[in-house]
């Protein structure tokens, strides 16, 4: 997914790289947090089947995502998401990727708080998109079909594009008006 004023670059990255992180977050978490319940209560569950909504437990206190990365957090429900801060980034987005794992996604991070337009130009999944304002309140979420290079515009200013697996907000019972929280990676990758 891409802002469509930009261009892509013709790289694929490692899907493998993004589950080994998640499940990296997901052990590191678990040993951090010893004796801590996870957030859905109990035992950590076992990996969703693909398809299915899986629960990301939410970060310790203390804790910091790695470079890169950003953990975006609505009460119990977590997306580990990787950072598109420089326009090349915000120009590939989430392209040439076959699958988008439940609880990681793309936070598109931008300079100004104006109306945002993204398309789905070289972007195999099918997406849901949500425009956060500067305090990080979603003002906008829209459902995207992979392939399509006509605009999905904001209907507000937005500061932020947060990209998750279709129907992911409307399972986890995010909406517009729901206020994230954003804990931002290490700097300098």
């Amino acid at each position: 997914m891409v802002a469509s004023a930009l261009f892509h670059k013709a790289t694929r990255p490692s899907k493998g790289a993004h589950i080994g992180l998640l499940a990296l977050f997901v052990a590191t978490s678990a040993c951090s947090n010893a004796g801590a319940v996870p957030a859905g209560g109990g035992d950590a569950p076992d990996p969703a089947p693909s398809g299915a909504t899986a629960r990301v437990e939410t970060p310790a206190p203390g804790t910091m995502p790695p470079a890169g990365y950003a953990w975006v957090i609505f009460g119990a429900d977590t997306v580990v998401a990787e950072v598109a801060a420089t326009p090349e980034e915000r120009a590939e987005g989430l392209m040439y990727r076959d699958e988008v794992p439940d609880g990681t996604g793309m936070l598109f991070v931008f300079q100004d708080n104006v109306p945002r337009s993204f398309w789905m130009a070289n972007t195999y999944v099918a997406l849901d998109i949500a425009y956060l304002d500067p305090s990080f309140r979603v003002v906008d979420i829209i459902a995207m079909e992979p392939l399509v290079t006509d605009s999905y515009p904001s209907s507000a200013p937005a500061m932020f594009g947060l990209e998750v697996r279709q129907g992911w907000f409307e399972e986890q019972g995010i909406a517009i008006g729901a206020q994230a929280r954003i804990e931002f990676g290490v700097q300098g990758r």
